[in-house]
């Protein structure tokens, strides 16, 4: 009796495997929807959508977020950084850039000074 016991617990497992292998061979989708609503008010709606799938059947999908996640991938993370590092170089570097906001400022309340003068000049023309 105690072989018996065995015997079918190892066929159970191997189903399970045999299942296992084949979802993540495939994939499989899993959507649903939750609303919650009173009186015809819609409070709250959650879209639930889960895929099941290897990374090899996933890839073939077109789906490979996790590469450009620096969480989990350390080559987003390295170009994360290099990034970072390239803002923070031009901030620093660049003292030029915010004397250049300056002296655009600058020129542009010139220009509308000048403008009110010359908007000016023509009205004392068209009633002089």
């Amino acid at each position: 009796m105690n072989q018996q016991s065995s015997i079918v617990h190892s066929t159970q497992a191997s189903n399970l495997a045999d299942i296992l292998e084949r979802i993540l061979d495939k994939g499989i989708v899993i959507a649903g929807d939750i609303q919650i609503k009173i009186a015809d008010i819609e409070l709250l709606t959650i879209n639930i959508r889960l895929l099941i799938a290897s990374v090899d059947k996933a890839q073939e999908m077109g789906i490979n977020w996790w590469q450009g996640n620096p969480f989990l991938s350390s080559l987003a993370r390295e170009k994360e950084k290099a990034a970072l590092d390239a803002t923070r170089n031009t901030a620093q570097g660049a003292p030029g850039l915010a004397s250049l906001q300056q002296r655009i400022e600058a020129l542009e309340g010139e220009n509308a000074r000048l403008k009110v003068e010359e908007t000016r000049v023509q009205e004392s023309r068209v009633h002089g």
